[in-house]
Parts: C-alpha cells; sequence; structure tokens
C-alpha cells in the first residue's frame, strides 16, 4: 500500500471552486458590496496621481489650482481608506460563515470515520489538516486575501487608467511586467524548499534546547554536558545558517523587483520625453503616467510577497474540503436499528500492516444479556478483538454478526451510538462535569446524572467538587485525577445505557484504592448489559460468565474460571504470574 493511499482526500479544483462558489453566493448580499467597495476604493486610488498631473499643466498654464486640488485629492483619500475598510469587513462576513461551517464539518466527518480508516491515515496528515491547515485558510483569509484583493484591484485600475491617459505610455508601464514575473519564478522555486528547510531546522534546533533542559539534571549526573552542548551548537548553526539563506535570497528578490522597477519607470521618462518633445502629448499626462507607475510599487509588492502565503492556502483549502467532501455515514432506518441482541464473530482476522496478522481466524458468540472476559499477555489481540466486537473496527476478514444480520460499523455510525467501549485511559473533554456526562445524552436532565453517578458510586466526590456539576474540567479547569476521569466514563455508560458494553482494561490504570472503586463502578455500569471485559485484573474475569484466554491473536482456551484452572493451562500460568504463585 502506497504512503498515498494512506492519506485522507483531497479536494480537487472543480470541487475547490465550487466551495469557495457557494460560500459567496451563501451570503451575496455580503459578497456584492465587498466587490462594489474593493472597485471603489480601487477608482478612488487613481485620482491622487490624475489631478497632480493636473496641476502640472496648470501651473504651466498659469492656472491656480494647487488648494482645490489639495481638497480633492484629500477628499479621495478619505473615500478609498473607508471603502477599503468596508471591503475587508464585508469580505469577513461573506467568508467566516463558509469557513466556520466548513471547519465544522471537517471535525465532523472525521469524528465519523471509521476507526479503522482514521488508523490508516498516518497521524501527521490528520493533525496538520485540523491544526495547520485550518490556522492557514482562517489567518489567509483574514490577513492576506484582503490585501491581495485590493492590490490586485490597484494594479487593474493603475494600468487601465495609464492606458486611457496615453496608450503608449501604458505599454511603456508594462514592459516592467515580464522582469517581475522571471522574478517571482525565481523566488518561488527556491523559497518553498528553504521554509520547509527553516522549519526543519529550528524544529530541530528547539527539540535540541528542551532535550538539554530536561535532561539537565542527567546530563551533570553522568557527565554527557558537553554532547548535549554540541548537539545544540550544531542544531542552532543549522538553524542560523538557513535563516541567512533565506535573507540572502529574499534580498536577491527585492533587487530582481527593484530592477523591473527601474526599467519600467525609465521607459515611461523616455517615451514620455519623446512625446512631450513631439507635442504628443503634455507635461501633465507624463506626470500621472509616472506617479501611476510608482504608485504599483506597493500593490505589486505585497502580491509578490503573499504568492507563498497565497500557495499554502491554496493548498491547504482543498485538503479541508476533501475531507468534508466525504460521504456522511448512512443513518440506519430505525426500524433495523438493533436495541440488542447477540453478537458473533465469524472467521475474524485483522491487519494493521499487511502479512503481519494480528487475528487470526475468530470465531466469538456473545448471547444477549452476556458477560465474557478476555484475558491474555500484552500483544494477544485483546483490544483489537474488542474494538471489532464494539463496532469500531472494520476487521480485514470475517464478519460481525448482530441476531444472525452482518453489521457494517463503516455504514452504521447511527447504530453504534448504544453500543460503548470504555477504553484504559479516558479522556477529560474541556467543559463541565455535566458536559462530559450528557454526552452520552444530550437531552438528559440533572436528575438523570445524579442517578447515574450515585449508580457508579461517583456522586459524593462530583459533589465535593468546588462547583459541583458545573465545575470546568479538561486541560483548562479543574485537575481531575486519572481514576476520576475514568470514573465518569463509567458513570457515563449508566447515563446513555447503551446495550453492549466492551470495557477494553478500563479500570487498569488505578491504584490499589482506586481499583477497588473503579471495579465496583465497573460492575455496576454493565450489569444487566451484554459485556465483553478486557480485564487486566484477573479478579474481574471471575465474575464474568465464560473467560477466553488469547495468545498470538487467537483464542486458545474457553470456558469458566473452575475450568479454565482445572486444565492447568494458559489461564492457570496467568494466575500463577499474577497472584505471586498462589491460584487461590
Amino acid at each position: 500500500m502506497s504512503r498515498e493511499s494512506l492519506l485522507l482526500p483531497i479536494a480537487t479544483a472543480q470541487q475547490t471552486y465550487s466551495f469557495v462558489r457557494r460560500m459567496l453566493v451563501a451570503n451575496r448580499r455580503a459578497s456584492t458590496i465587498m466587490i462594489l467597495m474593493f472597485l471603489l476604493a480601487g477608482g478612488a486610488g487613481l485620482v491622487a496621481p490624475w489631478v497632480l498631473g493636473s496641476i502640472a499643466d496648470d501651473v504651466g498654464a498659469g492656472r491656480n489650482t494647487i488648494l482645490s486640488s489639495a481638497l480633492f485629492i484629500a477628499g479621495a483619500a478619505v473615500a478609498g481608506a473607508l471603502f477599503g475598510g468596508g471591503a475587508t469587513v464585508m469580505l469577513a462576513r461573506a467568508s467566516e460563515p463558509g469557513l466556520a461551517e466548513l471547519r465544522e464539518l471537517v471535525l465532523i466527518r472525521v469524528l465519523q470515520l471509521p476507526a479503522d480508516r482514521t488508523e490508516r491515515s498516518t497521524t501527521g496528515d490528520l493533525l496538520s489538516r485540523l491544526y495547520d491547515d485550518v490556522r492557514t485558510v482562517s489567518d489567509g483569509m483574514n490577513g492576506v486575501v484582503p490585501g491581495v484583493t485590493s492590490a490586485a484591484v490597484a494594479i487593474v485600475f493603475t494600468i487601465a487608467g495609464a492606458l486611457t491617459l496615453d496608450w503608449r505610455l501604458g505599454l511603456a508601464m508594462l514592459s516592467a511586467a515580464p522582469l517581475c514575473v522571471l522574478s517571482l519564478r525565481w523566488y518561488l522555486r527556491r523559497s518553498s524548499r528553504l521554509y520547509y528547510d527553516q522549519r526543519i531546522a529550528q524544529g530541530e534546533r528547539a527539540e535540541a534546547l528542551l532535550t538539554g533542559v530536561n535532561g539537565a539534571p542527567t546530563a551533570r549526573a553522568f557527565g554527557i554536558g558537553p554532547m548535549l552542548q554540541e548537539q545544540i551548537d550544531v542544531s542552532s548553526k543549522r538553524s542560523a545558517d538557513v535563516s541567512i539563506s533565506v535573507f540572502r535570497l529574499t534580498l536577491g528578490f527585492l533587487n530582481r523587483k527593484n530592477l523591473a522597477e527601474f526599467i519600467g519607470l525609465a521607459m515611461i521618462l523616455c517615451v514620455g520625453f519623446l512625446l512631450v518633445e513631439e507635442n504628443g502629448t503634455t507635461v501633465g499626462v507624463v506626470t500621472a503616467a509616472a506617479l501611476y507607475f510608482l504608485r504599483l510599487f506597493g500593490p505589486i509588492g505585497r502580491l509578490l510577497f503573499a504568492a507563498d502565503r497565497l500557495q499554502s492556502m491554496g493548498a491547504a483549502l482543498p485538503r479541508l474540503i476533501g475531507i468534508a467532501s466525504l460521504p456522511a455515514p448512512t443513518a440506519p432506518d430505525a426500524a433495523t436499528v438493533v436495541k440488542k441482541g447477540e453478537i458473533a464473530l465469524v472467521g475474524v482476522s485483522h491487519e494493521y500492516i499487511a502479512g503481519k496478522p494480528v487475528l487470526h481466524n475468530i470465531n466469538l458468540r456473545i448471547p444477549a444479556g452476556a458477560r465474557i472476559a478476555l484475558v491474555g499477555p500484552t500483544g494477544a489481540g485483546k483490544t483489537t478483538l474488542g474494538a471489532i466486537a464494539a463496532g469500531m473496527l472494520q476487521s480485514t476478514a470475517g464478519t460481525m454478526l448482530i441476531d444472525a444480520k452482518p453489521y457494517d460499523p463503516g455504514s452504521s455510525y447511527g447504530a453504534r451510538r448504544r453500543m460503548y467501549l470504555v477504553a484504559q485511559d479516558a479522556y477529560a473533554f474541556a467543559g463541565t462535569v455535566r458536559d462530559f456526562l450528557t454526552l452520552a445524552k444530550r437531552e438528559a436532565v440533572d436528575e438523570e446524572v445524579q442517578q447515574a453517578l450515585a449508580a457508579t458510586f461517583a456522586d459524593r466526590w462530583v459533589a465535593a467538587l468546588p462547583d459541583g456539576l458545573d465545575t470546568v474540567i479538561g486541560d483548562a479547569g479543574h485537575a481531575l485525577t486519572p481514576d476520576q476521569v475514568q470514573h465518569l466514563a463509567l458513570a457515563r455508560i449508566v447515563l446513555g445505557d447503551p446495550w453492549f458494553v466492551v470495557m477494553d482494561e478500563a479500570t487498569a490504570e488505578a491504584g490499589s484504592t482506586g481499583a477497588r472503586v473503579l471495579e465496583r463502578a465497573a460492575e455496576a455500569a454493565i450489569r444487566g448489559r451484554t459485556a465483553l471485559v478486557v480485564a487486566h485484573r484477573l479478579t474481574q474475569a471471575r465474575l464474568a460468565d465464560r473467560i477466553l484466554v488469547m495468545h498470538d491473536g487467537a483464542i486458545v482456551e474457553d470456558g469458566t474460571d473452575d475450568q479454565l484452572l482445572a486444565l492447568e493451562g494458559r489461564y492457570s500460568e496467568l494466575w500463577r504470574a499474577w497472584s505471586g504463585g498462589n491460584i487461590r
């Protein structure tokens, strides 16, 4: 499987254009006003050069129009600033709702992706789209697009103004265009790679520095400080060398840009001199044409220096639209959604990497209401089997049946809402305790939430939090211990009331005291439900109706606790290893 096939899809140019068009059409009023204001701002910018050229002719003819002309220029400048600011505001109003919708849709589609599809994608690809690409597009729309649009309008209007004054002077102005284009191509061919190398070098420098700072005590203890210092010196020198190369490239680009500007202005002055000599035009017209050309320096510079950011934005937007364009999961018919039934895995095998299976021809039946325990050494395939049984992972071979009907996790997103998997490390989502719990049942009232907490013995310590259910948790909130987060995850099972639960070592990380509390909570959470328990502590396995022993991706023993101990097989070995040699 090629690396490209692992990546999430990227939108085509047609899909990207369609999205941008829909975004602008959806906010047609703001888009229309934005275009109009950009045009008015561009037109206002033509006033000053034209009036200054007129002043030159008026002075030559002995007319004093300086005061009125100055007032005219000042009014045009104020109008241009107002129109330009209004255009930027209208651009935000036209684009931000669409971008917000795109960000939300991208996140929704990522969350709806089957687990196996997410795992096949590289982590860097997914994270870079959700963070870097979103930031690039948002920053570009707010900071780059307004400047580039106003610059493009100014360039078009200025060239049109010069051609209107005198087409010969307009052609002289355009003589600088070929060198500008060549300069931009020269810069872009070299800058993308240099900027990439610069980011890599800065990352290596930061990593070396952080390693040295965080490992300072160890470095002193083992006398390896000079080695770490050398690594920092080498990475810092590389970062500095790349930064200097970027600076030199920028200077080279500026030199070429200045040369193009010199050629254009020289051509206008030379052509203008010849035309004035032959009475083909006036000094005022040549002056206005020269001022028009000088006015181009700023907009052209903004366009040239924004080219790489526009490229980044142009590359990021299709990557986001590619995810947003993924088809939504098929919502199952309410009449066909299984609410409780027998789960069967028939001939199930799975490979994360082709040719390296982690499960081999698993055949497993879990009757409705039964509790099955999975035990075995690390790497036996327990977590993978649990994920497949929970409908979170599509096996590479075999079939999952619910009440003898095939189940497809890739197209039954809605059905999975009543099949829960509780992993070893629960995540504390940012929000209140109430928000954390009601993820399982958005319409739940506080009475239901309190009942779920009481059922799992978490009500007392939650009530002792600073604001009870309203206590903000997560990265920026009240810090919960891992035991407490897991405890809330177990209470969420009771609130969500799933018919099938997979407990993947849900109490494994708790200390001895916390383990007893979490085991009681886990027992309460799965009582009366069909459950598959990946047991870290073998005391949990004893409570199961059946125990499956896994080894190297296969089920090697199957029976009750007493039956498996009597076999004197792998289950007995696990008990001796876990209990220090005493099975009872």
